[in-house]
């Protein structure tokens, strides 16, 4: 009996050990094209939603009106499109995150849901203002106010309803080009 219980102790004190070596000499997967752990997603997502659910606004202080939604498509475009894509034009390199960036403007599989239009304000505002670790998806609490946070939410929140068209035709404008770097000069 003594033995065995040695064998348990032992294999408890080890286990750590080994954890760190697979972790430090192994090959866990880091890299977006590897296979993700057993469970992952469930580590992650269940106290997520659990923090979210606990913190999220429940009634967002401001309305979604025409002006709230044009305002929050320029932002969207300004600054989560290039993730998330625009109308019929999706990112081109949201495919290749993981995990993948969602696309906001696309149908879900069952044909009726947009992006996260199905998902409470407060929760989509959660995620603007906090970010989502792993992911690459910022935390915008220190570059948004909080009324242009509430803005995007409420445009994405209202995705598949019919928008003003000031605000379709700022998510359906062609990209703009960005400026010319300027060459680096040598010292």
């Amino acid at each position: 009996m003594g033995r065995f219980i040695f064998g348990i102790v032992l294999g408890l004190v080890l286990a750590p050990f080994i954890v760190l070596g697979w972790f430090r000499w192994g090959h866990p997967p880091v890299a977006v094209a590897d296979t993700p752990l057993p469970f992952e997603k469930q580590i992650v997502s269940v106290p997520m939603h659990a923090r979210i659910d606990r913190e999220m606004v429940q009634t967002p202080p401001l309305q979604p009106d025409e002006q709230n939604l044009v305002a929050g498509a320029q932002i969207y475009r300004d600054d989560c499109a290039s993730c998330h894509g625009l109308h019929g034009q999706p990112s081109s390199f949201a495919a290749h995150m993981y995990p993948k960036a969602p696309l906001l403007w696309e149908k879900h599989h069952n044909g009726t849901v947009v992006g996260v239009s199905d998902d409470p304000p407060g929760e989509t505002y959660w995620k603007v203002a906090n970010g989502i670790r792993l992911t690459g998806m910022p935390a915008f609490d220190k570059i948004l106010t909080d009324t242009q946070m509430w803005q995007v939410t409420q445009l994405l929140a209202n995705a598949d309803k019919p928008l003003p068209p000031a605000a379709i035709n700022i998510l359906n404008a062609a990209p703009q080009a960005l400026p010319a770097a300027e060459p680096m000069k040598e010292k």
